[in-house]
């Protein structure tokens, strides 16, 4: 990181609990170093046993990317910077709209077999990532499950989520693969308009769609991380926040560019 993005980095860190009296005992690494070593595995797709010298030893790296993703810091974090970036671009820090899809991508061999499945739509044999982004393209919620795992299984639960985390979502866009009975669920139990935007049948080529064109940039975004090329994680809360690391980078490049 050059300096520029790590004073934006720094300051939407979670707070350690030792320097708010809440016990622990100060952390004996440099935390820019750490944030650095865990953003270059994702950006360049290594392996954490081939974390380059330059770094700590990969195993204290691993520890803090563990510590981070089950202690809930990864997403705090992840959530600040997109507070930040939407109020930059005059938004309000709450969205009140999103679009929702899914990305499925291939599964390394250490994908276990509990977790991975094999999607009959894009012939692909590994896991799926459902996302929600907001109006800005900025994540919102992830959940990764086998590929085998439909839209309309995952949207239910994954717009659960939304309404619980962000309440004041009330109209989502999503494909053809969210229609059914989930949007009247979404309706009649969550009060959000699920509303599909179609293909013209008359359409044939490549076509930019209103609103869906959002996700699909964002799943852009996160194919610029080799890490995310194809789903190497035993676990899916690790893929989760894979995904999660790599928005961050997005965001802080974004915030360390704006002017003034």
């Amino acid at each position: 990181m050059s300096d520029a993005e790590w004073a934006v980095v720094r300051d939407a860190m979670p707070v350690p609990g030792w320097l708010e009296g809440r016990g622990g005992q100060p952390e004996s690494y440099c935390h820019r170093q750490m944030v650095d070593a865990v953003r270059y595995l994702v950006a360049g797709g290594i392996t954490w046993r081939a974390m380059p010298a330059d770094f700590p030893a990969w195993d204290r790296v691993y520890a803090f990317f563990r510590r981070w993703r089950d202690k809930g810091l990864a997403a705090e974090f992840h959530d600040r910077l997109r507070d930040r970036v939407r109020t930059v671009a005059g938004r309000d820090p709450e969205p009140t709209a999103g679009i929702i899809d899914a990305q499925s991508v291939k599964a390394a061999a250490s994908v276990p077999a509990a977790t991975r499945g094999f999607d009959g739509g894009k012939k692909v044999n590994g896991r799926k990532r459902h996302i929600v982004v907001d109006t800005l393209g900025l994540l919102l919620h992830v959940m990764v499950t086998a590929a085998s795992v439909t839209d309309r299984e995952a949207g239910q639960t994954l717009l659960a989520r939304l309404h619980e985390r962000n309440w004041r979502v009330t109209r989502v866009w999503a494909d053809g693969g969210y229609t059914g009975r989930l949007v009247d669920l979404a309706r009649d139990v969550l009060s959000v308009a699920l509303t599909v935007v179609r293909r013209s049948d008359d359409t044939s080529g490549f076509t930019v769609l209103p609103k869906r064109w959002l996700v699909e940039r964002t799943f852009a975004w996160l194919m610029h991380s080799r890490r995310l090329a194809r789903d190497y994680e035993r676990r899916t809360d690790t893929s989760e926040a894979v995904i999660r690391w790599s928005m961050t980078m997005v965001m802080s490049r974004r915030l360390a560019r704006r002017p003034g």
